[in-house]
């Protein structure tokens, strides 16, 4: 059973996170992307339309997870320094 939750939980907990932090934007970055997807679907038949919405959609999602990955490296680096004295 330990080694069915584990599966569940290893990847989120190797980023700082808890299953149910990492479900939730997980769950935000599917939907943003599906919106974008279809916004670009719209585009493709219309030019004139979401010029720039799939573009920019997608450059904020980069920038949304580069901003927690230096989050998570400094709560890193906080929890070593806590754990080595």
């Amino acid at each position: 059973m330990k080694r069915i939750f584990n599966s569940f939980t290893h990847h989120p907990h190797s980023i700082n996170e808890s299953y149910f932090e990492h479900m939730s934007q997980a769950f935000y970055y599917g939907f943003k992307m599906i919106i974008s997807g279809v916004a670009a679907l719209i585009h493709a038949v219309f030019p004139f339309i979401f010029e720039a919405t799939a573009s920019n959609s997608a450059r904020e999602i980069i920038r949304d997870i580069d901003e927690r990955a230096e989050s998570d490296i400094n709560k890193d680096q906080f929890h070593d320094l806590i754990n080595s004295k």
